[in-house]
């Protein structure tokens, strides 16, 4: 998805957050690309049955009219699409509503519930983050290279090494083993960073995980790029250095990617209030801003979640128009709530 899409999903689950049914008539329902959409409506149809069950006849109606429409509407789908399908059915103000919405990454579980709110968890945690993150998790024995895309951690290759593990009998002397063994973990490292340098040329930053000091050591080595080393975050440990422990380093490193999120967001944010401070190129207020993207000198447009929809809206189709880079601008920290007292949106001007 493109930031845009991005923002509109993210508004479509603001939106859905807020309804509330008089009773547990509201339908969640999550289906991963790897469920058949007959399997989907088998298991409807057992619902449906189930609720007969229900005591109060307003409730039972709204769940099964709520399920009549889900089946209806999967009637028109051959395949789930590729990251998965998400309906939100139900009655909210004795009126029927219905979100069908596809998700930014791709969801894993199938998953059914029936509430007097919308069941939003699953989709909340894959719009944590929209950036692309490498991750190589590394001792002396493998190494496993993968990437974060969204909450979805991903693999790309493993290696293993031919470092010997202990020394071993045979007539090596300690000052021979030694020399083999520092040869031969400075050839894995050396392919390790070959491997990762050509695999995560686009990430944004890169995290980099394993235990004791083996990571460390790798990274002292000129073995990675010169320009992913300056990607590269603080080392983190982790105990396992397969497909495991890249799920284990994403755990490690979940608040500094939460910080690094809010960090750019300040940044942004920082410039354009210093620039109202010292008067330098920057603009806000609706007028001023919709002048500035028709005349293509905005550089950066920043749009809180939290401005007008019809606003964005108009603002968004400008500025790709005159190719205006646009981010957005989260809320629950100064520099975000910031943003709301000059209307929600602020620019950054070329000159």
């Amino acid at each position: 998805m493109n930031k845009r899409q991005i923002y509109e999903f993210q508004r479509n689950l603001e939106n859905i957050r807020h309804l509330k049914g008089k009773a547990t008539e509201l339908i969640s329902l999550y289906v991963p690309p790897t469920k058949q959409v007959s399997d989907v409506v088998a298991y409807l149809r057992n619902e449906y049955s189930q609720s007969s069950n229900i005591k109060s006849k307003s409730t039972m109606k709204g769940v099964t009219s709520a399920i009549e429409s889900i089946m209806s509407r999967l009637k028109n789908i051959n395949k789930i699409p590729e990251n998965g399908v998400v309906f939100f059915f139900g009655m909210v103000n004795d009126k029927m509503v219905h979100y069908i919405l596809e998700p930014p990454e791709e969801i894993s579980t199938f998953k059914y519930r029936c509430d007097s709110h919308f069941y939003m968890d699953i989709l909340d945690d894959l719009c944590k983050s929209t950036a692309t993150y490498g991750l190589l998790v590394i001792d002396t024995q493998e190494a496993t290279i993968g990437v974060l895309r969204g909450s979805k951690v991903m693999k790309i290759e493993g290696m293993e090494s031919m470092v010997p593990r202990k020394h071993t009998q045979g007539g090596w002397s300690q000052a021979r083993f030694a020399r083999l063994h520092e040869e031969a973990k400075h050839n894995f490292f050396k392919k390790v960073g070959e491997h990762a340098s050509n695999s995560l040329p686009n990430v944004e930053k890169i995290l980099i995980g394993g235990p004791g000091s083996t990571k460390d050591d790798f990274l002292k080595g000129n073995f990675l790029h010169h320009e992913l080393k300056k990607k590269i975050l603080p080392t983190f440990n982790v105990g396992y250095t397969d497909e495991s422990g890249l799920r284990m380093l994403v755990d490690e490193a979940n608040e500094t990617i939460k910080d690094l999120e809010i960090s750019k967001e300040k940044t942004l944010m920082n410039t354009f209030l210093t620039g109202i401070a010292k008067e330098e190129p920057v603009t806000y207020g609706e007028l001023e801003i919709r002048e500035a993207l028709f005349n293509g000198i905005v550089d950066i447009l920043l749009i809180s979640v939290k401005a007008s929809p019809e606003l964005i809206d108009e603002f968004i189709v400008i500025a790709n128009q005159y190719g205006s880079r646009i981010e957005y601008i989260s809320t629950g920290f100064y520099e975000g709530d910031v943003l709301l007292t000059f209307g929600g949106f602020g620019a950054i001007l070329r000159y």
